[in-house]
């Protein structure tokens, strides 16, 4: 056979001449060789090999030269020093040292993927990538500015698949900093996923940089899914490893994408763990569900708060009872006999990734920018006019209190969804105002509150009495109101009376407030005293409840020729006296326990 080097090197070939012979065709001069690797010019490099004569190999076509020598059968069992050996001997000596290279020939083995899997070549080029990129030696002087590190844009123009064994390979070794995978991957969803790139805009590119522009919509949106649940699996552990509006803009795609569930749950844990990080913007997520009509997947925030509440109770589990986030007060050690974990303390250590928790305590202005943030998007989506409002009360109260020092956010989305939905109910009304605590009103807060038309009566009166007591606590001798604003001056205005009536009264009520407080009554206490200083107090609930029942007050007030805002105020006014001849000093420790005000009370 030496007079057929061909031949003589290519066990394929031989096989089939010598099944050509058996067969007793004698005019079968053509040989077909269907489905060739590399095509004619991969044929014609290994046969000019064959026939000692030079080719040239590079990056660009080693992948196709070693699949045609590997389907001719190119190998040491049919010659010494065969192409097949020489092609490995060079990939490995040469072009798997040198970066730019072997990122070429790992990229060119996804049109022969099948067979290069068999061969080996993609697992030796995965691997000669993640030891470059592990190496130090192999990074090029600052040849960039940007956040990401140097070796992030450049696999990121490899598919998902090979990327993503890239990142485990890079992984594994733990020689990586989490904080720079965490970068690399926030460059790989730039690059290719939909509404993760810089400026907010879809990238449309599908995942091969040969596939053509009119591919299947579904089939793109299947790689982008199958993208999405792979860079959620490479996630590193770290807690900042990656940003939380990053981790938000991937639940965003996920929600677009119909990503698994699995996938989600992980971007709303990660979420939360970091969620005073994040700003409004990131949170209003997009609904696209077909069984909801509101503009914005609360449901998703409301999970990633619920988290966020089992971070909070983890950090803090011996948290006072009003705090507590995860079950009844019987479930304290109190109650139980003996130390006890709560329910969130139990599930935080469920997992390795969940009891990193624990050492991620919320500081008291972490809470406080999360409150400021859940108010913020709130006010967003309180504009929805298809909000229904037991969603919104629900991410509203799942905020602790003290996550909100002031609730003027809180004001502002009351206003905003009363605003838009002018439809509702007087009841529906109260049970969107119960969130709100006067006492924690600003003055500009609460002296908008004192105008607002869209407002239950009650809750002005209550703003009104926490203006004044406010006033009364910071004033000096007979100047309680100096500091009000004028209009909440004018409503508060005393009617004309006897001073010496207006000094029994204020004895009284000072004797009543001391008794609220624990104090002895005395033996100069008398029942009508009693009575008298907590007249005050029962009349005005009483006018205020009859109100409240009344359905044909607002008629009545219209047929006298009085608008809702004149007869509210009117109205108002005549209540909101009984409270002035309080003296400055303690009102609200006293109301507070006669009539519960707030959030905490029971009825507004």
């Amino acid at each position: 056979m030496p007079q057929f080097p061909l031949l003589s090197k290519c066990m394929l070939l031989q096989a089939l001449c010598a099944d050509s012979g058996d067969s007793g065709d004698s005019g079968g001069d053509a040989v077909e060789l269907p489905g060739f690797p590399g095509g004619a010019e991969a044929f014609e490099a290994c046969t000019k090999f064959c026939y000692g004569i030079t080719i040239t190999v590079s990056a660009r076509n080693l992948v196709p030269l070693r699949c045609a020598a590997a389907h001719l059968g190119m190998s040491e069992a049919a010659d010494r020093g065969n192409l097949a050996a020489k092609l490995d001997a060079f990939l490995a000596s040469c072009l798997l040292r040198r970066w730019k290279d072997a990122l070429g020939v790992l990229s060119s083995t996804r049109h022969y993927a099948p067979l290069c899997e068999d061969l080996g070549l993609t697992s030796r080029c995965v691997d000669a990538v993640a030891a470059l990129i592990i190496n130090p030696d192999t990074a090029p002087p600052a040849r960039s500015t940007s956040a990401s590190p140097w070796w992030a844009h450049d696999i990121a123009e490899l598919g998902v698949d090979l990327f993503w064994r890239i990142m485990v390979s890079v992984k594994a070794t733990g020689a990586v900093h989490e904080k720079t995978v965490g970068d690399a991957l926030k460059a790989y969803a730039r690059r290719w996923l939909p509404n993760v790139s810089k400026d907010g805009l879809s990238a449309d590119q599908p995942f091969d940089n040969d596939a053509g522009g009119g591919a299947d919509v579904k089939q793109v949106a299947t790689r982008h899914r199958l993208l999405l649940e792979k860079i959620v699996s490479l996630l590193p552990a770290e807690r900042d490893a990656v940003s939380c509006g990053f981790l938000l803009k991937l639940l965003k795609a996920a929600n677009i994408l119909s990503a698994s569930a699995a996938s989600k749950a992980e971007l709303v844990r990660r979420a939360a763990w970091q969620l005073e990080e994040a700003s409004v913007a990131d949170l209003l997520v997009p609904s696209l569900s077909c069984v909801s009509e509101t503009l914005y997947d609360v449901d998703a925030v409301a999970a990633i708060l619920d988290e966020f509440a089992l971070r909070y109770a983890a950090a803090a589990p011996a948290h006072p009872p009003a705090m507590a986030l995860s079950g009844s007060p019987d479930d304290s050690p109190a109650h139980s006999g003996g130390h006890r974990r709560s329910r969130s303390a139990e599930s935080v250590s469920f997992d390795g990734t969940r009891r990193s928790l624990s050492a991620a305590p919320v500081s008291q202005g972490a809470l406080a920018r999360v409150g400021k943030l859940v108010d913020g998007f709130l006010i967003e989506v309180a504009k929805d006019p298809n909000m229904p409002l037991d969603k919104l009360l629900a991410i509203a109260e799942a905020v602790p209190d003290s996550a909100r020092p002031e609730h003027d956010g809180l004001y502002k989305v009351v206003d905003t969804y009363l605003k838009a939905h002018p439809e509702m109910s007087k009841s529906a009304r109260k049970r969107l105002c119960r969130v709100l605590n006067c006492r924690k009103l600003s003055e500009k807060a609460s002296a908008h509150a004192a105008q607002n038309e869209l407002l239950p009566l009650r809750v002005v009166v209550q703003v009104l009495f926490f203006e004044h007591a406010r006033a009364a606590a910071l004033a000096s001798g007979g100047h309680a109101a100096a500091d009000l604003p004028s209009n909440i001056r004018a409503l508060l205005s005393k009617t004309s009376g006897s001073s010496e009536d207006d000094e029994a009264d204020r004895v009284d009520e000072q004797r009543l407030r001391a008794l609220a407080d624990g104090a002895s009554p005395g033996d100069d206490w008398s029942v009508e005293g009693l009575r008298r200083a907590a007249s005050k107090i029962a009349t005005l609930r009483m006018k205020l409840a009859e109100e409240d029942e009344d359905p044909d007050a607002d008629e009545f007030a219209r047929k006298a020729g009085l608008g809702r805002s004149a007869s509210l105020r009117f109205r108002a006014s005549l209540r909101v006296r009984a409270f002035c001849a309080i003296p400055a000093g303690k009102p609200k420790r006293m109301l507070s326990k006669l009539w519960p005000l707030g959030r905490s009370g029971g009825s507004h």
